[in-house]
């Protein structure tokens, strides 16, 4: 019950792929002839998320949100080749690995996040691996971290969710968890990261 557990984010966390995720919503937007603003975008995705946008100009041009969906889906799934590791991914869960942490994912990507996972050889390190398709209420909503945090037994005090978004840190809060994230926060849980590689500097005083 007192061993730690990490549970990752995806895009901006452990996967270098908002480039891939733009490019696609671009181009999901030209099918529908939306005018498309990359910064606009990239800013509203970053402090909400890409499902949110797509609710919002589905409203707004009287689309259906399924049909948006699965343009992008299937346009993300073409540029799986373009999404790559962020710097020190693979070297902290080995890290985790060796010391005993366990890793879990959520991540609002759907299930093609399973065959990135796959074809980068990442799939290996986690427990289980929770997507939009899991049927969970999305972020900040806390009910897949209970999910996970019940089934593993996992101690909320010594979860962290790994994230790069307020909306992360707000997750991690609602569940009780600790957050690392790269952004600052009030939350007095939340321990702010430049990098992966400063993950187990957190821990070194607790070895």
């Amino acid at each position: 019950m007192q061993k730690t557990a990490f549970i990752w984010d995806l895009d901006g966390t452990l996967l270098d792929s908002y480039e891939a995720i733009l490019l696609g919503i671009e181009e999901t937007f030209a099918r529908f002839s939306i005018p498309y603003d990359k910064e606009q975008v990239r800013e509203f995705i970053l402090k909400y998320s890409v499902q949110d946008l797509l609710v919002q100009v589905a409203e707004e041009r009287k689309l259906g949100v399924e049909e948006l969906n699965e343009v992008r889906a299937q346009s993300l799934a073409e540029k799986n080749a373009q999404v790559v590791l962020m710097p020190g991914a693979r070297e902290v869960l080995n890290w985790a690995d060796q010391v005993g942490i366990r890793n879990f994912v959520y991540t609002h990507k759907g299930d093609n996040a399973f065959t990135i996972l796959r074809d980068l050889g990442l799939e290996s390190y986690f427990t289980e691996i929770l997507t939009s398709q899991s049927g969970f209420a999305r972020k900040p909503s806390p009910e897949a971290a209970i999910y996970l945090l019940d089934k593993y037994q996992l101690n909320p005090e010594k979860t962290y969710y790994i994230g790069d978004r307020t909306l992360d840190v707000e997750f991690a809060q609602n569940s009780g968890n600790q957050s690392i994230n790269f952004l600052e926060s009030s939350y007095e849980g939340n321990h702010r990261i430049q990098g992966l590689a400063d993950i187990p500097h957190i821990f070194e005083a607790e070895r």
